[in-house]
């Protein structure tokens, strides 16, 4: 393994709070530990909460959706989730729209944010055309593997 290869492992185990990461490859292991006593900064949430954006001045608020009930998901909506660790944009540039909003029809397919992992760019698509109902994420926000990104009434 290269340094800068050992370094992106470093990053990773830094970005997502893992105590101990070990990875073999042809031959070569790597071991990186967190020395013991180390804390983040940041907290869990306890539950999930939606997220929608402010509404631009002039304009009706688009009441935001409510994350999905303890005892389950809605079974007529489907839910996007991050099939990564990173950090979630809902445009791809600072300066640019977001990809989707809150009421937006979107079809399969469709590009509806970006996950950026170890300074990789991932492109998360809709796996249904239909509208989305809810985000619950906030943009330039940490995202697990697994979290739900976006509720999507089908079509």
């Amino acid at each position: 393994m290269t340094i800068d290869e050992i370094k992106q492992l470093i990053e990773l185990a830094n970005e997502t709070g893992l105590a101990e990461l070990e990875v073999e490859r042809n031959g070569e292991r790597v071991r990186i530990r967190r020395a013991a006593g180390f804390q983040h900064d940041y907290v869990i949430p306890a539950a999930p909460v939606a997220y929608a954006p402010p509404a631009p001045a002039g304009t009706a608020a688009m009441p935001a959706a409510t994350a999905a009930p303890a005892s389950g998901e809605d079974p007529s909506l489907t839910y996007i989730k991050a099939p990564i660790v990173g950090t979630f944009y809902e445009s791809p540039g600072p300066d640019a729209p977001a990809f989707v909003k809150i009421g937006d029809q979107v079809q399969a397919g469709q590009v509806l944010c970006i996950i950026e992992s170890m300074k990789l760019m991932n492109e998360i698509e809709s796996e249904t055309s239909g509208v989305i109902v809810s985000r619950f994420v906030g943009n330039a926000q940490p995202t697990e593997y697994g979290q739900t990104l976006f509720a999507i009434r089908p079509l």
